[in-house]
């Protein structure tokens, strides 16, 4: 099934109304940021249909874009200013991507699919989204070219948090990951300051795992 724009367009109010404003998302420009992109172009066209749905949704390669709660959850929880330099591990489909970048001055993603970074690097030129810089590859170790980061988000669940990227961060910089813990996955935000870091639990949550390098270890 496909809607027409307008249609669209309700849908994502609709979604932001429900799902988001209805729970705890309160940040005005996370709010204003997914009312504005359209999600379903992110999403393969047979999916569309399901793009403004509280549920993820499949973009292929075994992979798939978080709920729309998801998303605003971690960009919230990354306490973002519009100065601000981010790291995305695990570009996917470019949508959680694309609200960074309407968040902060610069964003620098990584993805291990080749696949999917060129169709996410494709969607960017085309809505015009010229403040996200993004290459294929294993996010891992970070982009420690362009380090330090304000924040760090990883969309792929680790069997133990990455060094790498804490060191990549900004002093006062936010690590929003996803881990396992025992099971099950826990979301968690780790902040860097003077005297090491401080690690606060978030929310359940079940992300793919995080291949690469670190399958090796």
């Amino acid at each position: 099934m496909s809607f027409t724009d307008e249609a669209y367009d309700r849908l994502r109010i609709k979604m932001v109304d429900q799902q988001l404003q209805a729970r705890d998302i309160s940040d005005t420009r996370v709010l204003a940021a997914m009312k504005e992109i359209p999600r379903h172009l992110f999403v393969p066209s047979q999916h569309q249909d399901m793009a403004y749905e509280d549920s993820p949704v499949p973009i292929g390669q075994g992979q798939t874009i978080s709920q729309p709660y998801i998303v605003a959850f971690m960009s919230q929880a990354a306490q973002l200013k519009p100065t601000d330099k981010v790291l995305e591990i695990g570009t996917g489909c470019g949508y959680q991507t694309a609200v960074l970048s309407q968040l902060c001055a610069e964003v620098y993603t990584i993805e291990i699919i080749e696949e999917l970074a060129k169709r996410a690097q494709r969607l960017f030129k085309t809505l015009g989204y010229h403040n996200i810089q993004s290459r294929i590859g294993d996010g891992y170790s970070g982009w420690p070219e362009h380090a330090p980061y304000n924040a760090i988000l990883v969309t792929a669940a680790p069997q133990r948090l990455p060094q790498q990227l804490v060191t990549q961060l900004k002093e006062q910089g936010r690590l929003i990951i996803p881990v396992k813990v025992d099971h099950q996955q826990e979301l968690i935000g780790v902040t860097k300051t003077e005297a090491g870091i401080q690690k606060e639990p978030l929310i359940p949550v079940k992300f793919v795992p995080m291949t690469g390098q670190i399958e090796q270890m």
